[in-house]
């Protein structure tokens, strides 16, 4: 089952993000699982590698690279990426600066999408 989590919110401030993304790797571990997560808008902000964040914070850029590790796509919208100033090499191993085509077409081939 191909499965494609959409996220918009900041990494932090909410809880939204963090929660796509906890859904998203548990569903990523399941071997009939194909998992695909696309970031748009304040969400590209997840891929950064190398986040400080407090202790007893979560990591979102960690959590990303689960889901990559268990075989999962990360797409970060390049449009979105560019509002924000950040470069490629800026994100996650694994993660791509996407595009709004390749979106459409993981909506396409998803047989269910999850949407934070």
């Amino acid at each position: 089952m191909k499965i494609l989590v959409v996220l918009n919110d900041p990494p932090y401030g909410t809880e939204r993000s963090y929660n796509g993304l906890r859904l998203a790797g548990a569903l990523s571990r399941r071997e009939e699982v194909e998992m695909q997560v696309f970031l748009f808008g304040d969400a590209v902000g997840c891929a950064i590698r190398d986040q400080k964040v407090p202790d007893g914070y979560y990591h979102l850029d960690r959590m990303l690279t689960t889901v990559i590790r268990h075989g999962g796509q990360i797409g970060c919208c390049g449009t979105c990426m560019d509002a924000r100033g950040l470069a490629d090499d800026l994100l996650v191993d694994g993660a791509h600066r996407s595009t709004l085509e390749e979106a459409a077409d993981w909506t396409v081939m998803a047989d269910k999408v999850v949407t934070f």
